[in-house]
């Protein structure tokens, strides 16, 4: 039981370190691209839709090899950490959030932005009202990120190594307890998976719905 829940200390830790990364890295370039009118904005937001389906197993292969002894950050020694699976969770989860956050923005009714701007609304006054009126979206983007990283296999175990007391997390430890046909530890680990997974969008479909009313 003591090692159940240190998987679940890990897999929290992991998925919610990597969660708020990406959302304050995603939500503000999201609202900026949003809102910004460059050359070749269509593309930058075509590539950042394409980054949605990126591979997790691509993102571990990629990041293990940045991080790898012989790699340009073999240095730091962070291959099979939960900083490496931090790392990875945080690129897979990033698109998600960014590409969220554009669509929320770009459905702002324009004139809504061309009256505060005309008001004379700074800068930071117009993030915090295009952030109010898209917050419902918002969430979703962040409960997107969440979804996506929290069941995610492929790049933890590359990069975290599947390491007894540290980096196993729950989806690691469902691989690990079938492969060594402990059937009924691997669906205990499930149904904590499901139980973590679903209380948590629980609580922001919860804060998404009060934003409705």
């Amino acid at each position: 039981m003591s090692d159940l829940f240190t998987i679940i200390k890990a897999s929290l830790q992991v998925s919610g370190i990597s969660l708020l990364i990406a959302g304050l890295i995603g939500i503000p370039a999201g609202i900026i691209i949003g809102l910004s009118s460059f050359r070749g904005k269509k593309w930058f937001i075509a590539l950042v839709n394409t980054g949605m389906g990126l591979p997790p197993v691509l993102v571990g292969l990629v990041v293990a090899l940045l991080l790898w002894r012989s790699g340009p950050f073999g240095f730091m020694g962070l291959l099979y950490s939960k900083t490496a699976m931090v790392i990875a969770q945080t690129i897979i989860a990033l698109p998600l959030i960014t590409a969220f956050t554009i669509a929320g923005i770009q459905r702002i009714e324009p004139e809504l932005i061309r009256q505060t701007i005309a008001l004379g609304a700074t800068k930071l006054q117009l993030f915090r009202i295009v952030f109010q009126e898209a917050r419902l979206t918002i969430l979703v983007a962040v409960m997107a990120g969440f979804g996506s990283i929290i069941s995610e296999v492929g790049a933890v175990m590359m990069v975290g190594g599947n390491i007894k007391g540290d980096t196993v997390v729950l989806t690691t430890g469902i691989m690990q307890e079938t492969r060594m046909g402990n059937f009924e530890n691997a669906l205990w680990m499930g149904a904590v998976l499901l139980a973590l997974s679903f209380a948590i969008n629980l609580s922001l479909t919860l804060i998404q719905q009060k934003g409705i009313k």
